[in-house]
């Protein structure tokens, strides 16, 4: 299961990968409701099976994942079940450095997505400035690159008003020609800062010439997804999409809150893989799914779940193997209460970098992961 064919993808596919920060609760997000274990840990949070979206005889989706559902019955979502690392730790911040730098032993200084991009640019020389995008307040570690600089914004609104301020171009595009003038080190940062501001400028005029006529939810993953399906259909240099979504801390309540984001997020997927159908790249775009941790097994006493370790993760597209990948979780072995890992999140970047990305996952995780099979190649 876990080898991959073999094969590669390069040059036109685009990964996007959605990160759910806060750690999404696994076990009521693809529900293992045919294990009377679940319902003895979970007596009031847990699904009651009349309600979940069934997948076979032991496991279904989150009532509100109708929209992923959907795609699933078309065989366009991965399911790798039990996905963590060895020794998991339950800091928000230290678990997800490890998720975004790819290195449970130790954090490294850059993430998996930026040594990529720098193993790329050691090969083929200087990457276009769009190359990796990210819809992020602030740049999150796996976009960090010793060479390759990635650009973040809140949203595309602020592509548009930096670009659009003519006075603002015009005062960088003089400190650059006066920095220039200092020496050939500042040059070289002057001649990088100048393509990147072209670059922005492009991309710019071209985001104006598309519309998505898909609906798409005025939450965080709709509005996420929407500028997403923007920013394939309109920068064709653009390989790697980042986004996060928050929220999934519910320690308290979650029910309500659970429900309002897995419906969030299986609508908008939805809707993007539907625009990616219309637009002919549905073939050449993959999402992939991560959250720090899960949760606890068995809930709290304030109608939530603590803090945990494996959890599922989805891959999302035409060119996915549809279905559930890797064992039902272990509900009578659980590790501190925990759900134990039975895939590491390394196999499944391995199988993003080396198969859909044309990268070199030994390479950028300095060490070797067998590929999960997940993808048509």
């Amino acid at each position: 299961m876990r080898q991959a064919a073999g094969g590669k993808r390069t040059g036109d596919t685009v990964l996007i990968v959605c990160q759910f920060s806060g750690g999404n609760d696994g076990l009521n997000t693809v529900v293992p409701y045919g294990n009377k274990a679940y319902y003895d840990l979970r007596p009031t949070i847990g699904i009651p099976e009349a309600q979940v979206l069934k997948l076979n005889e032991q496991m279904g989706l989150h009532p509100g994942l109708t929209g992923l559902n959907t795609l699933y019955k078309e065989g366009k979502v991965a399911i790798i079940q039990n996905v963590g690392y060895p020794n998991p730790n339950r800091s928000h911040f230290k678990s997800m450095d490890i998720w975004q730098s790819a290195s449970p032993e130790s954090v490294l200084k850059y993430g998996w997505i930026g040594r990529h991009m720098d193993q790329q640019q050691k090969t083929h020389g200087p990457l276009n400035p769009v190359m990796a995008l990210g819809l992020s307040t602030e740049k999150p570690l796996a976009l960090s690159g010793e060479y390759a600089s990635v650009p973040c914004f809140a949203s595309l609104a602020d592509v548009q008003s930096m670009i659009g301020d003519a006075d603002s171009e015009k005062m960088l595009r003089e400190i650059q020609g006066t920095d220039a003038m200092m020496g050939s080190a500042t040059h070289a940062v002057q001649q990088a800062s100048k393509s990147a501001l072209d670059a922005m400028g492009i991309l710019n005029r071209q985001l104006k010439g598309f519309a998505p006529t898909q609906k798409y939810g005025n939450d965080a993953f709709g509005n996420g997804f929407k500028q997403i399906a923007q920013l394939v259909a309109t920068s064709p240099n653009t390989r790697v999409v980042y986004f996060s979504a928050g929220g999934f801390d519910t320690h308290a309540r979650q029910p309500e809150t659970h429900q309002k984001l897995m419906q969030g997020f299986g609508d908008a997927v939805l809707a993007f893989q539907r625009e990616m159908e219309a637009i002919g790249k549905a073939d050449k775009v993959v999402v992939l799914t991560f959250s720090e941790f899960g949760r606890r097994a068995h809930e709290n006493a304030s109608m939530g779940t603590d803090h945990g370790a494996a959890a599922p993760m989805f891959l999302i597209g035409s060119k996915v193997k549809g279905g559930l990948h890797g064992p039902i979780p272990d509900l009578a072995h659980l590790q501190d209460g925990d759900i134990a890992h039975t895939t590491d999140f390394r196999e499944v970047y391995s199988a993003t970098l080396d198969h859909w990305m044309g990268g070199d996952s030994e390479v950028v995780l300095a060490q070797k992961f067998a590929p999960i099979d997940v993808l048509n190649i």
